[in-house]
């Protein structure tokens, strides 16, 4: 892969050869959790020496069924993160889905997210460009990856001040994602940094009827499959107890598997670096 020019979330390079660990919990289900999780991953990524940011959604817009949990709501949620956020002392990056939240979330965290489904609302696109934040757009999952660069264009002319791309998976058929790890060195060629969602694209979207299902024990050796194409960063969802968790309970990772994927993925680039 070519390099990337390096985008900063807060004091955290992504980009420029530096590996990058976005995680957390799927959804504010109570502040505990987050704390807690977020407490754990900061120490992880000190300990492994990668920058770290905390993300994790107030409220979840794409769900399978209405009666599916939400979150607590932007107001509440991003109070919560907020205190988690300066309490860790890490980086906050949060989903934005329209764009009447793109200033309140941009005066709370340090980075919005377009969610994949989103890739191409040509508004929330511009709103998240004029909020002075960098912005994260995931691939949608019926999205060439050379198309990405429309969706960061949008930003960009909006007055973006950093955009990153985020590929996790593609359709294929119902229920069903697969990886194109082609794509990862097509987006990369875009000139913006690249992360690979490890967990996301374990998914089956909507295969446990009302919601979605998927296979947490694809995530490490998708990461180390991305790892040895050189991207940028790491995004992955963990939870103290994955199987109870509230939203996507079958692809997030516990704290054991979070750590056994990111030192899987370091060695992987430690290995690239002594036989280039």
């Amino acid at each position: 892969m070519t390099g990337s020019s390096a985008v900063r979330i807060g004091p955290v390079p992504v980009g420029g050869g530096a590996l990058t660990v976005v995680a957390g919990p799927c959804v504010i289900e109570s502040e505990e959790m987050v704390l807690d999780t977020a407490g754990f991953l900061a120490d992880l990524c000190r300990e492994l020496g990668v920058g770290f940011v905390l993300k994790s959604s107030y409220i979840k817009a794409n769900r399978t069924a209405g009666d599916s949990f939400r979150g607590p709501g932007i107001d509440e949620g991003l109070a919560v993160l907020a205190r988690v956020k300066h309490h860790v002392g890490c980086p906050l990056l949060v989903d934005v889905h329209e764009t009447h939240e793109v200033p309140a979330a941009a005066a709370a965290a340090d980075a919005l997210q377009i969610p994949a489904f989103l890739c191409r609302q040509t508004a929330l696109l511009e709103a998240a460009g004029r909020s002075g934040r960098p912005v994260n757009i995931k691939k949608g999952q019926f999205l060439a990856p050379d198309d990405m660069a429309f969706a960061a264009r949008k930003v960009e002319r909006a007055g973006g001040v950093g955009v990153m791309l985020t590929e996790r998976g593609t359709f294929f058929g119902y229920h069903d994602l697969v990886v194109d790890m082609r794509g990862l060195l097509r987006m990369r060629s875009l000139g913006y940094p690249v992360l690979f969602d490890a967990t996301h694209s374990t998914q089956s979207p909507g295969g446990l009827t009302g919601r979605s299902g998927g296979d947490r024990s694809l995530a490490e050796p998708l990461a180390r499959a991305a790892a040895s194409l050189g991207v940028d960063g790491i995004f992955m969802e963990v939870h103290p107890s994955p199987d109870d968790a509230r939203s996507d309970a079958a692809a997030q990772l516990d704290f054991a598997g979070a750590r056994r994927l990111l030192t899987g993925v370091l060695a992987v680039r430690a290995a690239l670096r002594d036989h280039p």
